[in-house]
């Protein structure tokens, strides 16, 4: 391993982790895929293991012998940048989660048929900016069923820090990738879609034509604005959750979870 300690903010190579925004680290580096930064032990270990390529780590000096010990120990020569806990604070702009961060390299984008070929429940996020949202759907997504994850171009990076954050790092176990062509792309593919959304023509997510379904993709859209009116007209079937006590709806990472488990697949 190669431990380099810190002094200042303007130190080489520990640019990744401060002064370059989301968007700049989303760019093609060095050839590649560009950057994303993973977030405490437990998340960069679950990347790790599902095969993502370590760049460099960032940790206080007490967690080189500790919380980053493991991490060090498997990520060979990897550049280790180390410093007190303030100055790791001045860098990145915020008090590190338990004293470790790692920059890793992005995947190649996956191929949209690839990853739904044998996948029997997906879900689609259409125009979701809220990065705790998207975390939270993907955690939910995870642990509920789904095969595939899509996104719409318009919504929130799946590997932006806070989102990969409050997945827990599930954004690394469900494959993922943007959505081109709408939902005419999702019938070619061979799913029935499922349109989550608030109409006079809105079926109860327990009617039973959708458990039947054996591909099913689930459209989940912003709280606020919902679904865009094309499509909602252009799906299979519009859905909502029934409420109680005048509630209208739920914020979308609520309601993914519930749409999850009640449109499973039972075979």
């Amino acid at each position: 391993m190669s431990i380099i300690e810190i002094t200042s903010l303007t130190h080489p190579g520990v640019s990744i982790f401060s002064t370059l925004t989301e968007a700049q680290l989303r760019m093609k580096r060095e050839g590649e895929q560009g950057i994303f930064i993973a977030e405490s032990p437990k998340v960069i270990n679950v990347a790790l293991n599902a095969g993502y390529r370590p760049l460099a780590l960032l940790c206080e000096k007490r967690h080189i012998s500790g919380d980053a010990a493991g991490i060090i120990a498997r990520c060979g020569d990897m550049p280790v940048y180390t410093g007190e806990r303030e100055l790791l604070s001045n860098l990145t702009g915020f008090t590190l989660t338990r004293g470790v961060l790692c920059a890793m390299q992005r995947p190649a984008e996956p191929d949209i048929a690839d990853i739904c070929s044998t996948a029997r429940r997906i879900v689609v996020i259409d125009g979701v900016v809220d990065t705790t949202n998207i975390g939270a759907i993907f955690r939910s997504a995870a642990a509920l069923g789904i095969d595939a994850v899509l996104l719409t171009r318009n919504s929130c990076d799946p590997l932006n820090r806070r989102a990969v954050r409050v997945s827990m790092g599930s954004v690394f176990l469900v494959p993922w990738t943007w959505l081109d062509g709408g939902i005419a792309r999702l019938h070619q593919l061979g799913f029935t879609t499922a349109a989550m959304a608030l109409t006079d023509d809105s079926i109860s997510i327990a009617d039973p034509r959708l458990t039947k379904c054996s591909r099913l993709a689930i459209i989940m859209g912003t709280e606020g604005d919902g679904l865009p009116e094309e499509t909602i007209k252009a799906a299979d079937h519009i859905v909502k959750i029934p409420m109680s006590n005048n509630v209208d709806s739920l914020n979308v990472a609520a309601a993914a979870a519930v749409a999850f488990w009640e449109l499973r697949s039972r075979d």
